[in-house]
C-alpha cells in the first residue's frame, strides 16, 4: 500500500510488516524512517524541528513520489521471487538525475533493507545503496587512516579516543547523507555498494539532501543539526599546554614568562588530577589554593583559564553515593557498573571508575550545578571535555545502559550530551563557554563543541593524517578543530629531527581555527597523579626554533581578524573555515582530488609542508582565481600546478585574487 499522508505532506508504504516513511526535512531535503509494523517517534537523533516547506506528493498503485524543492524520492513496489518489496531512489528534481538509489543484496533475499531481530522490538538493521563510478566520499567524523576520500573504506560507527564516529557523508554525486541513528555499527563504502549496518535498533532513520554546490549542501545539514554558536574573539589566539602543569605557580609562571617575552597567549590549561578524586569537579586546595585569585591574574595577562573535566565518577568522590542511588550514573546490561580503570589521587592502586549519564537531564543539572560552584563562578568560561567518548576499557558500548536507551542504540550521543550539559548550564546563566571535546557526534556544533584529535603519536605519517582528518570533520558539520601540535605521545625536544617535524605542525597548526599547543614530551613518568610530562612552551625547543615559532605566533595575531570574520560564517551558513578545495570550487576536477592542501576561508590557500627534509613542495592552485605567493608576491593563474619555496620558516599560502589578508608582515 502507498499512500499520501499527513495532508499531502508524506508519503507512507507499507509492505507487509514493514513501513517506510518519506517527509520534508527542511529545504531540499528529506528524512526516511522504516521500521516493523509503526514508526517510532521518541527514538534519540541528531535532527532539529525543520521550517515548513511545501512538497508535492503523487500517488499511484504501485509507485509514489514526493518532491521536495531540489530533492525528489521515487518509491516503487517491485516484485520479485520472494514477493513485493519497496525499492526507493532519489533524483534532482530538475532533471531526474539520480542521486542515490537503494540497491537489493540478492534478487531472492533480502532486499534493501534488512531486520534481524533480536527481540524486545530491537534487531541488526541494514540500509544498502548503489555504488557509482567514480564517486567520492568525504565527511563522517574524524579517523586516523589518512585519507580525504573514503569511497573504498569500511568504518565502525563507535566513538574511541581520537576516532570521531559523525554519521554523515558528502557525496561528490551532489547530496549528503545523515545516518540519524546514534547507536554502534558500520558503514561499508564499497566499489560493488554502500551498507549502513546498525548492531542494534528498533528501525532506520536517515536523512537526506541536495545542493546546486557542496556548499549547498552543507548549510542544509546545519540547517537540519544546528548552527554552531558564535565564538569569542580570544579563542582565535594561542593556546597553550603541556601534558600537566601541577600546581598554581607552575602555571602562573608559563603565562608571566610568556608577558615577559612579549609572546602572545589567550588560553593556558589546567588538565587532569588538579581534582582530589575524579567526579569532585573542584580544584584540590593542595595545589591550587586560590583558583579565584589565579584567574582574575591571568585575566590581567589577557589570558583565559581552561579547565579539564572528565565526565568519570570515582567511587571516592563525594558525589559517587548520590549519583549512584539517584540513577546518575551510566549503568550496564550486565555486570557492575563500572567502565574504565583509573589511578587517582587517594587510591593507592588502580580502581575502576563509572561515568555520568549526560542523557538523563538530571544528571546534566547536578554535574553543571558542581561544575558552576567550583569553576564557572570563579570566572572559568572555557572547559576542556576530555575522555568524552566516554573512554571505556574494555570497549563495551554494547553493554551500556542510558536513561535514553540501551547502549547499543545510543552511546554515540555521549560527547554531544556532555557538551550540552556545559553549554545549555551557561546559556542559563546567561553566557557562553568555548568546549573543546575529544569527541563529537552529529549535532555537536550545535553546543558550542569545538574538537581536537585525540591522543596521536609525534610522527610525519600522523602529521599527514591530521590534515585529512581535519578536512572530513569540518565537513561533518564540526567547524573549530585543532591538533595537539607535535603529537601527543611523545617527542624529544631536544632532539633535531623532532624539532623540525615540531616546527612543521606549528606552522599548519597557525592555519588551524584553534591553534594549540599540548603533549606529553620526553622524559615521561608511569601514568597517574604525579605525571606532569616534559616540557612543552615555545622557548623548550631551542633558540633556533623559538625563533620560527616566535614568527609564526605574530602571523596567527594578524590572521585573527579574519579568522573573526570566518567564525561568523560558520555561525551564520554552517561553512567551516577550514575546507577542501573542492568547496569553493566544485567545478575544478583536480580540486576533488587535492588531499593534502584546504582553505581558510575563502581567500588563504594553506600547503602543509609533511615530509621531513622538505624544502619546497608543488601546489595545485584551483581553477577560477588568480593566486598570489604570500610571501613573495608572485601571481599566478588558477588551474595550474606550481612548487612553492617552503624553507623552515615558512609554509606555502596562497591568496585568492589579490586578497589583503595580513600572512607575511
Amino acid at each position: 500500500m502507498i499512500e499520501s499522508r499527513d495532508g499531502g505532506r508524506a508519503l507512507e508504504v507499507r509492505v507487509r510488516h514493514e513501513v517506510l516513511r518519506i517527509e520534508p526535512w527542511g529545504i531540499d531535503s528529506l528524512r526516511v524512517r522504516v521500521a516493523q509494523h509503526r514508526i517510532v517517534e521518541d527514538i534519540p537523533g541528531a535532527l532539529l524541528t525543520p521550517e515548513p516547506t511545501h512538497p508535492a506528493v503523487r500517488v499511484d498503485p504501485t509507485t509514489g513520489r514526493i518532491t521536495n524543492g531540489a530533492l525528489t524520492a521515487v518509491v516503487e513496489k517491485v516484485p520479485t521471487d520472494t514477493g513485493v518489496i519497496a525499492l526507493l531512489r532519489f533524483e534532482r528534481s530538475d532533471t531526474g538525475e539520480e542521486l542515490l538509489a537503494e540497491q537489493q543484496a540478492h534478487f531472492w533475499w533480502p532486499g534493501a533493507r534488512v531486520f534481524q531481530a533480536h527481540g524486545g522490538g530491537y534487531g541488526r538493521l541494514e540500509q544498502r545503496f548503489a555504488a557509482y563510478d567514480g564517486e567520492r566520499l568525504f565527511g563522517l567524523g574524524q579517523h586516523s587512516h589518512g585519507r580525504l576520500d573514503q569511497k573504498g573504506m569500511v568504518l565502525d560507527l563507535v566513538q574511541r579516543n581520537g576516532e570521531v564516529s559523525i554519521p554523515f557523508l558528502l557525496s561528490s554525486r551532489g547530496y549528503g547523507l545523515l545516518w540519524n541513528m546514534p547507536g554502534v555499527g558500520r558503514v561499508e563504502l564499497a566499489e560493488n555498494g554502500t551498507r549502513w549496518v546498525a548492531d542494534g535498533a528498533r528501525q532506520i532513520d536517515y536523512w537526506i539532501t541536495t545542493g546546486d554546490t557542496p556548499a549547498d549542501v552543507l548549510a542544509h545539514y546545519a540547517d537540519a543539526t544546528g548552527h554552531p554558536p558564535l565564538l569569542p574573539e580570544w579563542a582565535t589566539g594561542f593556546w597553550q599546554s603541556k601534558l600537566r602543569y601541577r600546581d598554581q605557580e607552575e602555571l602562573l609562571e608559563v603565562a608571566r614568562e610568556h608577558r615577559r617575552r612579549g609572546l602572545p597567549l589567550s588560553v593556558i590549561v589546567v588538565d587532569f588530577f588538579h581534582w582530589p578524586h575524579l567526579g569532585d569537579w573542584r580544584f584540590d586546595p593542595a595545589d591550587w589554593p586560590d583558583p579565584e585569585g589565579m584567574i582574575a591574574e591571568l585575566d590581567e595577562l589577557g589570558v583565559k583559564l581552561l579547565v579539564s573535566v572528565w565526565p568519570s565518577v570515582s567511587p571516592l568522590s563525594d558525589n559517587y553515593p548520590m549519583m549512584r542511588d539517584a540513577g546518575m550514573l551510566v549503568g550496564t546490561e550486565r555486570g557492575v557498573p563500572l567502565h574504565a580503570p583509573w589511578h587517582d589521587k587517594g587510591m593507592g592502586t588502580e580502581m575502576p571508575v563509572a561515568f555520568y549519564d549526560p542523557t538523563n537531564p538530571a544528571a546534566r543539572e547536578f554535574v553543571w550545578k558542581t561544575a558552576k560552584r567550583n569553576y564557572f563562578d570563579l570566572g572559568v568560561r572555557a572547559f576542556w571535555l576530555d575522555a568524552c567518548e566516554p573512554e571505556l576499557q574494555p570497549g563495551h558500548p554494547h553493554n551500556l545502559s542510558f536513561a535514553a536507551g540501551p547502549g547499543t542504540e545510543v552511546a554515540c550521543l555521549y560527547p554531544r550530551e556532555n557538551a550540552r550539559t556545559f553549554f545549555e548550564g551557561a546559556r542559563a546563566e546567561g553566557e557562553d563557554v568555548v568546549l573543546l571535546c575529544r569527541s563529537a557526534w552529529a549535532g555537536s556544533q550545535r553546543y558550542g563543541a569545538a574538537v581536537w584529535s585525540g591522543d596521536i603519536p609525534p610522527t610525519w605519517e600522523s602529521l599527514r593524517a591530521q590534515v585529512r582528518a581535519g578536512l572530513n570533520i569540518a565537513l561533518s558539520g564540526i567547524p573549530w578543530w585543532t591538533t595537539d601540535i607535535g603529537g601527543f605521545h611523545g617527542g624529544d625536544p631536544d632532539s633535531p629531527e623532532y624539532r623540525e617535524l615540531f616546527v612543521r605542525w606549528f606552522a599548519y597548526g597557525a592555519f588551524c581555527p584553534l591553534f594549540r599547543l599540548h603533549g606529553v614530551r620526553e622524559p615521561r613518568m608511569p601514568f597517574g597523579p604525579d605525571m606532569t610530562g616534559g616540557p612543552n612552551e615555545v622557548w623548550s625547543y631551542g633558540e633556533e626554533v623559538l625563533g620560527h615559532l616566535t614568527r609564526l605566533l605574530a602571523m596567527r595575531e594578524r590572521l585573527r581578524p579574519y579568522l573573526g570574520e570566518q567564525m561568523r560564517v560558520a555561525h551564520e551558513t554552517g561553512i567551516p573555515p577550514m575546507r577542501p578545495l573542492f568547496v569553493d570550487y566544485p567545478d575544478d576536477a583536480r580540486a576533488w582530488e587535492v588531499e593534502d592542501q584546504f582553505l581558510l576561508g575563502p581567500d588563504v590557500l594553506v600547503a602543509p609542508v609533511l615530509e621531513a627534509g622538505a624544502r619546497s613542495r608543488r601546489v595545485y592552485l584551483p581553477e577560477g582565481a588568480r593566486w598570489t605567493d604570500a610571501w613573495t608576491g608572485t601571481d599566478y593563474e588558477g588551474g595550474t600546478t606550481v612548487r612553492a619555496d617552503a624553507p623552515l620558516d615558512r609554509i606555502p599560502v596562497f591568496l585568492r585574487d589579490g586578497a589583503p589578508i595580513p600572512v607575511s608582515d
